[in-house]
């Protein structure tokens, strides 16, 4: 998959691409019935935004993001996406009325040739545009436009909303249902306290900065190692959250990989929460902590035995 990150210095080759558009926060089912109806048109795009424009526009905001930049180049790559047009959201494109954005960035800027959007599509200025309207400009400018209706599963709308509302309660075999992949939490591993490695259950240290919090609590994963030497797919339990037995404070994943023995620092993992185990505790004692920490890992194996 290729990235653009300008959308005024794009590749010849790319344009006239048919591409669907949005901030594909979670990539889920909704995000791929756009994708597949833009399939088929021309080479397959994606217009999405970094940082996220909620980002931009209330930076002080809590965390809400499902997956990061890195998460959502990766989930798209898998799904055949060929090119992806990362448009920076800065002032100049928070300005732009509906007709700008549509002339200057989807026509003159990316040169699609087709795109495709959710009903709930807004964009412009104060989000002053909808998908009626841009399927007037496309008819004017010379770019065909189709409008994706919403996706339900199990009467709900498969949303980034409904996703995060799952997480939030430790239910991510429901997110999963929405998503239609797991969840996954993608990143560097960065150097932590080494408690693990002395309690006998060495673990993975990633930040969450910048992402929606999963219950905080233990729970069964599959982990995908990206890069290094030791690429490659495994069973593990990880903590997510601040490691109340130790007084911490910043939230983070700490990841146990079953059966693995190596030095994973700097690589990048991909984390996909499975089973919610229990939540997070303080205990009487180390031993306790390590004890429990046992119990953790032999349902989780149970668990992943079966996914």
């Amino acid at each position: 998959m290729q990235v653009f990150t300008d959308w005024r210095t794009i590749d010849r080759a790319a344009r006239g691409s048919s591409a669907a558009i949005g901030n594909f926060d979670g990539v889920h089912l909704g995000h791929q019935a756009v994708l597949d109806l833009a399939r088929g048109t021309g080479p397959l795009g994606v217009v999405t935004f970094e940082p996220h424009p909620r980002e931009f526009f209330a930076p002080e905001a809590p965390p809400f993001r499902l997956m990061n930049a890195e998460a959502k180049r990766n989930r798209l790559a898998k799904l055949g996406v060929e090119y992806l047009f990362e448009l920076p959201f800065d002032a100049t494109l928070a300005g732009l009325s509906p007709e700008a954005f549509a002339r200057q960035v989807i026509c003159d800027g990316l040169g699609l040739s087709h795109v495709v959007v959710g009903a709930d599509f807004h964009f412009g200025r104060g989000r002053a545009g909808d998908a009626d309207m841009l399927r007037g400009f496309g008819r004017d400018l010379g770019f065909g436009v189709t409008i994706a209706d919403l996706i339900a599963v199990a009467d709900r709308e498969a949303s980034s909303t409904n996703i995060r509302q799952a997480l939030s309660e430790g239910r991510p075999q429901d997110a999963a249902a929405m998503l239609g992949h797991w969840h996954r939490i993608e990143g560097a591993v960065i150097r932590g306290d080494q408690r693990g490695r002395d309690m006998g259950f060495p673990t993975a240290n990633m930040s969450i900065a910048g992402l929606h919090p999963p219950r905080f609590g233990i729970y069964a994963v599959k982990v995908d190692v990206l890069s290094g030497p030791h690429a490659g797919s495994y069973d593990g339990a990880a903590s997510m959250g601040t490691r109340p037995h130790f007084n911490g404070v910043v939230p983070n994943l700490e990841t146990n990989l079953f059966d693995f023995s190596g030095d994973l620092y700097g690589a990048h993992l991909s984390v996909a929460l499975v089973e919610y185990l229990r939540e997070e505790a303080r205990f009487d004692s180390l031993d306790a902590l390590i004890a429990q920490m046992g119990d953790d890992c032999a349902r989780a194996r149970a668990i992943l035995a079966d996914v």
